[in-house]
C-alpha cells in the first residue's frame, strides 16, 4: 500500500516564566497544539488540542494573559506523550513536509521530546516558511505571522496565539507563496529590448 503523502502544518503554544522570575532549570512546554494535514492541496484533517505540561505544570500570569489560556483547560489536556502518539499516527500514514513559521516550534517540540526521553516524531523535510518568505521577498527581517499574511493583503484565520488558526494561517500564507513561486516559473523570459530603452537609439535615426 503507497503512504499518501501529506503535508503537515503545525503551530504550538509554549508555557513561559514571569519575566524577572524564572525558575531554575525552567524550560517552554508545549501547552496547546494546532495540526492542518494537507494531501493534494486539501485539508483532510485538522487536531486542536491542550497539552498539559509536566515539569511546571502551573502556568504563570503571564502566560495566562498573553495566551488568553487557562489553567483549567491546561489541567484538562492530553499529555506530552498522547501527542506525540498522535504525530506517530500522521507519520505511518506518510509526510512528505512538516510546515511552521518560525523555529521555535521544532525546537521546543525536541527539547520537550529530551526532556521527557522521547523519540522525536519527525523524519521528514521540514520547512520553516518563515524563513522562506524572507528570502523569496528579500526582506532583510523575519516577518511574523499574522503581519507576512497582512502584507499579502489578507487577513488571518481566527485569532493569533490560537494554535490551530495560526496553524490554518501558515498553511493560507505557504498556499499564496507557492502560487507566488509558479507564477515566477512560468514568467516569459526577458529579450533584450526588455532590458535596455532603445527609445533614445531610434530617436538619433529618426
Amino acid at each position: 500500500m503507497v503512504k499518501a503523502k501529506q503535508l503537515v502544518f503545525i503551530d504550538f503554544e509554549f508555557s513561559m516564566p514571569e519575566r524577572h522570575r524564572v525558575p531554575k532549570g525552567f524550560f517552554p512546554e508545549i501547552i496547546e497544539a494546532g495540526v492542518v494535514v494537507v494531501q493534494k492541496g486539501k485539508v483532510t484533517d485538522t487536531f486542536s488540542t491542550y497539552v498539559k505540561p509536566s515539569a511546571f505544570p502551573r502556568l504563570t500570569n503571564r502566560c495566562k494573559r498573553f495566551l488568553s489560556i487557562t489553567q483549567d483547560k491546561v489541567d484538562r489536556g492530553i499529555s506530552f506523550q498522547t501527542l506525540i502518539d498522535y504525530f506517530n499516527l500522521l507519520n505511518s500514514n506518510g509526510i512528505e513536509k512538516v510546515v511552521t513559521w518560525g523555529n521555535m516550534d521544532m525546537k521546543v517540540l525536541r527539547d520537550n521530546c529530551s526532556q521527557s526521553g522521547i523519540a522525536f516524531p519527525f523524519k521528514a523535510q521540514y520547512v520553516d516558511l518563515s524563513m522562506e518568505y524572507k528570502r523569496f521577498f528579500g526582506d532583510q527581517n523575519q516577518t511574523g505571522l499574522w503581519k507576512a499574511v497582512q502584507e499579502y493583503g489578507r487577513e488571518g484565520v481566527g485569532k493569533h496565539h490560537k494554535a490551530l488558526d495560526d496553524a490554518l494561517t501558515t498553511h493560507h500564507i505557504y498556499n499564496l507563496v507557492e502560487k507566488d513561486k509558479k507564477y515566477l516559473d512560468k514568467a516569459e523570459p526577458t529579450t533584450i529590448g526588455d532590458r535596455i530603452d532603445l527609445s533614445k537609439f531610434y530617436n538619433q535615426l529618426a
